[in-house]
């Protein structure tokens, strides 16, 4: 309970910058949470990208489908419907795989960019704080009667808003860089497989002209 009770204290002392980034830091783990729970639903994962492109080699289209179908997320299913679509145009084919990978790494990516905006924001909200702090502490001129005490202590507490805007803005990279890492192994993956399928409808096309 102290503790919680010393939280409070230390939290009022970096002053009113410390509730914007109180409200940053809220919404850095909302939108974390958000995130992880949208590209568990729509990421059709690596594993599956590897053993799509590993039956398409070995020319086993109907596999590959079927697996594509019992898979969940964005990408099997942009590859089940591609294969299911009966043309003779090579490059509808490819418009088709531009247009919804196009679409579904949007709205993969959407929200990531307020994070990046919080990293660069937070350092200088803790730094606004800091400098507000440092004002107040050194606009006592009396250094009589113990204030110079008082003038140290202000600097030490409008230091608290640079450590919370820094620790705020480290959390916001961490979270981005991990949704930017995911969101590029879906990119290497969409086109890995989208490679496969074009080869694989161009052979089809092939055929039938022959």
């Amino acid at each position: 309970m102290d503790f919680i009770v010393q939280g409070v204290e230390f939290f009022h002392k970096g002053g009113f910058v410390m509730y914007i980034l109180l409200i940053c830091s809220i919404f850095v783990v909302t939108i974390g949470v958000e995130r992880g729970f949208y590209f568990r639903r729509s990421d059709s994962g690596r594993k599956f990208a590897i053993e799509f492109c590993e039956l398409m080699s070995e020319d086993n289209s109907s596999e590959a489908k079927k697996l594509a179908d019992a898979t969940n997320g964005d990408l099997a299913d942009i590859l089940y419907q591609a294969m299911g679509k009966q043309t003779k145009n090579q490059e509808k084919i490819a418009s088709y795989l531009e247009i919804q990978s196009g679409i579904a790494l949007s709205k993969m990516r959407k929200r990531l960019y307020y994070l990046n905006v919080i990293v660069t924001m937070a350092p200088l909200l803790g730094l606004l704080g800091t400098i507000s702090g440092m004002i107040s502490a050194f606009s006592i001129f009396n250094l009589e009667s113990g204030q110079a005490m008082a003038i140290t202590g202000g600097v030490g507490e409008a230091l608290i808003a640079t450590a919370m805007g820094l620790c705020v803005a480290i959390i916001a990279l961490a979270v981005h860089s991990y949704f930017a890492q995911r969101l590029e192994n879906v990119v290497t993956d969409m086109e890995q497989c989208f490679s496969v399928v074009e080869a694989y409808k161009e052979q089809v096309i092939h055929r039938a002209t022959a």
